[in-house]
């Protein structure tokens, strides 16, 4: 009988490279959600990552776990799992087109975070839909349509903004990119069989506190364990409020989105040779999203573009597990209003946060009479 590795050492590669795409959504949630919706740290810290994490998990979980079904039935070694995790163009779509004006118009952060529950638990329900008609509408598009659209948005979205960032800070990036470029197109190993994003990363945080890019207070931080909260209460106190209605102009082409980019990438998957059913792939998609939204997360989860990127590298089924396991692990400690991880974690990443009161504002009643009320 069959039996494929649940890990092999191309895995710590394709975790490195996998794990600073999740971590990059979550320095967005910290700073999006502190400095423009001024959203309490409780909120943030204990509720929002801790949500996150039961998505991800689950979700990375389910894709390792269907990478191995899919070599055991075929008999291979090359399997690759698909990348998944939070969606990049919907949490900026959802803080800036929902949570900010609901921000603006109540001065409430609380509410703006319910009603952003919604949207994304809405988001969740129609990836679960379109699970069920996704693979009639990839039998009739064309492969060299889908995956066109899908290069579009690697380089409108992904590529072009960072290469932009590399050439900012050119003595603390091009060094990183050249170890890049030097592992994963020569192959070359580096000392220890060291992975080559885990030493790109060491390179580039060292050369950034070397040349003083890097500021700020010392930490002063306290950890402790945030267990995800169930939030369904305040996912049905939005829901049964009308003013979720005025955003479905932004949630349903959201929705629509993810389900089209999420079937772009199991096609993306099976041009580089694995094959994955379409259905339960979307399924676990959307049940990742709806779980998210249950526990406190306002922002869906996807497939990840980069399938055929990860399967060249080396990585097959373990890199998922990892980067679930990780990403839970980063989520749950809960952070003391003494500290403030998320403004470091900006600076490293190249995304400037401006100053923030380490006070949050008060969350103040939930609204009534179908509009949230105004606060002084």
């Amino acid at each position: 009988m069959f039996h494929s590795p649940w890990f092999v050492r191309k895995d710590l590669d394709g975790f490195f490279g996998l794990m600073i795409d999740n971590l990059i959504q979550l320095i967005l949630i910290v700073s999006l959600c502190r400095e423009l919706i001024h959203l309490p740290d409780s909120y943030i810290f204990g509720h929002i990552l801790p949500g996150a994490a039961i998505s991800i998990l689950v979700g990375n979980f389910f894709y390792a776990w269907q990478a191995r079904q899919l070599a055991r039935e075929t008999g291979r070694e090359d399997v690759t799992a698909l990348p998944y995790g939070i969606n990049t163009v919907s949490l900026f779509a959802y803080i800036f087109f929902i949570m900010l004006p609901i921000y603006r118009e109540t001065k409430d952060p609380v509410w703006a975070w319910k009603v952003g529950l919604v949207a994304c638990f809405l988001n969740g329900a129609i990836e679960i839909v379109g699970a069920f008609i996704a693979e009639s509408v990839r039998r009739m598009t064309p492969r060299a349509a889908l995956l066109s659209a899908l290069a579009g948005i690697a380089i409108t979205f992904i590529s072009m903004d960072f290469s932009f960032r590399i050439f900012d800070q050119p003595l603390i990036a091009l060094v990183p990119m050249a170890l890049i470029f030097l592992s994963y197109f020569s192959h070359q190993r580096f000392p220890l069989g060291l992975p080559g994003g885990f030493v790109a990363i060491l390179v580039g945080t060292g050369l950034a506190w070397g040349l003083r890019a890097m500021s700020g207070k010392p930490w002063n931080a306290s950890f402790g364990v945030a267990l995800p909260v169930f939030t369904g209460d305040s996912l049905w106190e939005a829901l049964s409020q009308p003013e979720f209605i005025k955003y479905m102009s932004v949630i349903l082409p959201m929705g629509i989105f993810n389900v089209v980019g999420s079937l772009q990438n199991i096609e993306s998957a099976e041009a580089a040779g694995d094959r994955y059913r379409t259905f339960p792939s979307l399924m676990a998609n959307g049940v990742g999203s709806v779980a998210a939204s249950l526990f406190g997360s306002a922002f869906p989860t996807t497939i990840y573009i980069g399938h055929p990127g990860w399967k060249r590298l080396g990585a097959r089924a373990g890199y998922s597990a990892l980067n679930g396991v990780f990403i839970s692990f980063l989520c749950r400690p809960e952070r003391s209003n003494r500290c403030s991880p998320s403004s470091r974690w900006s600076q490293a990443s190249g995304f400037s946060s401006t100053s923030v009161s380490s006070s949050s504002p008060s969350p103040s009643k939930r609204p009534q009479k179908n509009m949230p009320q105004q606060l002084p």
